[in-house]
């Protein structure tokens, strides 16, 4: 049979034009549904700007199931149903991106990290901690790292936050020094230890916190209270005089503590000194009381509180001279010393400077906004 090369003449014509008709047709379908996809998105956009999350949703499902491969419509979608508290949709709408087998590296680390987030937000810090946990290595490493150690502290987790703390500390980053944090999570350890009735690890640990951080008041306060426990005085004092000269600003918090440890005749007149010569550079009501406490007479720790009234004002020191003083009407002075006293109990708290929350003791880590080192050394009086 011979071959007719008028069909082929006539074939290729044919083609093109079918092929063509097919490429217009596709090409119409495309844009048909690319005009409602990015229309759906703007709608959203804009009720999004009008802070009318329910429409932004709507419009946003309507984008995501006319353009499903899109992950950034995804991310938006997750992102909001997070900020409306619905986190199990929004843990929903990442898995669904996670699952996905087209995600570059980038988007998939995205898309763990709001699933992290998503997991924090909830309150399943386990769901949360392994969420995390994956993004070792990647862009949000810091960022993981920091969410991990804010989840070890809020369980009181102090091994596992010395880990990451250690982690972020030895890397280059912009988060700054861990090392007074590592304290402090060695001070926990050291009271869990102690509890134990384990007192030879604990004072390990705040040895190796001050070796840490020489600067931190903590160690050195710890290590003094536990070694007047065990009756080394004189090791507690030495304590303390490292605290006057390392974080000076710190010690009217020992200023109970130097008064017991005064008890011991030999530690008398070296503590007396250690406290007037801090007073003299930081007058302090914790210092003057502590003073007044050690005078050898009634009278001269009564002058005490008038010392210091001369300085400042101080409706404490007020008190405690007039409590102090011998009145002819015991019953009319009981009264006013009553009031006195009910009046100076505000005075007395301690203040978070992160937070405003005030407590009668002093916290090395607010309970209020978590914040470590946030509580000054002086009472709300002296602010």
């Amino acid at each position: 049979m011979d071959f007719d090369i008028t069909w082929m003449l006539l074939g290729l014509p044919i083609a093109f034009a079918l092929g063509w008709l097919a490429s217009r047709l596709d090409l119409r379908q495309l844009k048909i549904e690319n005009r409602q996809a990015p229309k759906a998105y703007f709608r959203g956009l804009n009720f999004l700007l009008n802070e009318q999350q329910d429409q932004a949703i709507d419009a946003f499902i309507e984008a995501v199931q006319n353009d499903p491969d899109t992950s950034e419509l995804h991310f938006a979608l997750g992102n909001l149903f997070r900020r409306r508290g619905e986190y199990e949709r929004a843990v929903r709408v990442h898995e669904h991106l996670l699952a996905r087998g087209d995600l570059d590296k980038p988007e998939r680390d995205r898309a763990q990290h709001a699933l992290a987030l998503d997991f924090l937000k909830a309150g399943l810090l386990d769901r949360a901690e392994a969420a995390l946990r994956k993004l070792e290595g990647t862009h949000y490493e810091e960022e993981a790292r920091l969410s991990l150690l804010a989840i070890y502290e809020r369980s009181s987790d102090w091994a596992h936050a010395s880990e990451i703390a250690v982690k972020l500390g030895s890397d280059n980053n912009n988060s700054g020094s861990f090392s007074t944090r590592q304290a402090h999570y060695l001070c926990e350890q050291s009271s869990v230890m102690l509890a134990a009735g384990d007192t030879d690890k604990a004072m390990q640990s705040l040895r190796l916190a001050s070796a840490l951080a020489p600067a931190s008041p903590r160690p050195l306060i710890e290590q003094a209270k536990l070694l007047q426990q065990s009756g080394q005085s004189q090791a507690a004092f030495e304590s303390l005089l490292a605290l006057d000269k390392f974080a000076p600003q710190a010690l009217p918090l020992a200023a109970e503590l130097l008064v017991n440890i005064a008890q011991k005749p030999e530690l008398l007149m070296p503590v007396q000194t250690l406290l007037k010569a801090h007073y003299a550079r930081r007058p302090s009501v914790d210092v003057m009381q502590a003073i007044a406490r050690l005078s050898p007479d009634k009278a001269t720790g009564q002058q005490c509180y008038l010392t210091h009234l001369e300085q400042e004002p101080s409706l404490v020191a007020a008190t405690k001279w007039i409590a102090g003083e011998e009145w002819n009407d015991p019953d009319r002075y009981k009264l006013v010393q009553q009031a006195l006293d009910k009046a100076t109990v505000p005075l007395m708290r301690y203040r978070c400077a992160a937070c405003g929350f005030e407590a009668t003791q002093h916290f090395w880590h607010c309970p209020g906004c978590q914040a470590w080192d946030s509580y000054p050394a002086s009472r709300i009086e002296e602010l």
